[in-house]
């Protein structure tokens, strides 16, 4: 009984290699569903209109995009992670719900390693520390020095808990040992209300509801958390610039699809989005949105998941942050 099995398991995984080509020679053909695991007008729902209008020409089918928010992303990426894996339902993930969220929450519901065939990376964005005018600081050894000087005086805003700006914060604080108060809103548009208003006098935050306001000189940006400086804000020096080596915190966002999706279709959607990525009026649509291009094979973009994954895990274990 043995063997008559085994042959059947083997020509089993032999059809389906073989099927391979083929599926990956005619796909797509029909709708492909791009979610995204949050409400609509986000970074992450912007970032997904750009990559669904460019690759619904480019496969020549509708790429429909489908908010699932709730429970800080995880809804929508879980059901991503059970859909079929046949490249009709994709993830436009970026790192908060793919690389904190499974440490962060308890019940996340999938495992960013084991549950993705990562298509490709289109787009970083970086976090910056913004301060109001009137805070003294200008520099990060300046935030650095005040907190010194008045532990436990300093308010530091962020987005909501798990968020990148929020990370950013928790990042900051546990490097320089610093004792300052991280006070989470419940979204970035309270906190920019407050930081424009005085309330709060810095913020780690991410660029787009803040680059009007830092054009308009009612807000200021100190530094950027990323290796090199930000292409909109040039003249803005990076957390290494500011003395602190190796400090960084960027949001990258791309495209994922279920684990066991037929590689041929991962790499044909993968070559697609690395032409759209490359495309002039891509990337002005990504720096409207507070970002850089950044593209990627799938292999590159999971090593990336696994090392951001490491990073905010290891910080999240450290202080003891998750969420039930």
């Amino acid at each position: 009984m043995i063997r008559p099995i085994c042959r059947a398991a083997a020509a089993a995984v032999l059809a389906l290699c073989l099927g391979w080509p083929a599926a990956a020679q005619n796909y797509p053909t029909r709708t492909i569903t791009l979610v995204v695991p949050y409400p609509p007008g986000g970074g992450v729902d912007s970032m997904a209109r750009v990559a669904a209008d460019k690759l619904a020409v480019a496969l020549g089918q509708p790429v429909v995009v489908e908010n699932r928010g709730g429970a800080g992303g995880n809804i929508g990426t879980r059901f991503v992670a059970k859909s079929k894996p046949d490249g009709y339902t994709l993830l436009l993930g970026h790192t908060g719900s793919i690389s904190i969220n499974p440490s962060l929450y308890a019940n996340a519901g999938y495992d960013p390693r084991k549950d993705f065939a990562p298509v490709g990376l289109m787009a970083s964005m970086p976090v910056a520390l913004v301060a109001h005018p009137s805070f003294a600081a200008k520099t990060v050894a300046d935030v650095i020095a005040y907190a010194k000087a008045n532990p436990g005086k300093l308010n530091v805003g962020t987005s909501s808990i798990g968020t990148g700006g929020y990370m950013s914060a928790e990042l900051f604080k546990a490097t320089t040992g610093l004792d300052l108060a991280i006070v989470p809103y419940k979204g970035t548009a309270p906190l920019m209300n407050d930081l424009i208003g005085g309330h709060v006098p810095v913020a780690f935050g991410v660029l787009p509801p803040a680059l009007g306001n830092l054009q308009a000189g009612t807000l200021r940006a100190i530094a950027m958390l990323s290796r090199v400086r930000f292409s909109l804000l040039p003249d803005v020096p990076t957390a290494e610039e500011s003395g602190m080596p190796g400090f960084e915190s960027v949001l990258h966002y791309g495209v994922l699809a279920p684990a066991g999706t037929p590689k041929p279709v991962v790499d044909r959607l993968n070559a697609e989005l690395q032409k759209l990525v490359e495309s002039p009026d891509v990337q002005q649509r990504i720096h409207a949105e507070g970002g850089d291009k950044l593209t990627s094979t799938p292999q590159e973009y999971a090593a990336d998941i696994d090392r951001e994954a490491t990073k905010w895990g290891d910080l999240i274990r450290k202080l003891n942050l998750k969420v039930e």
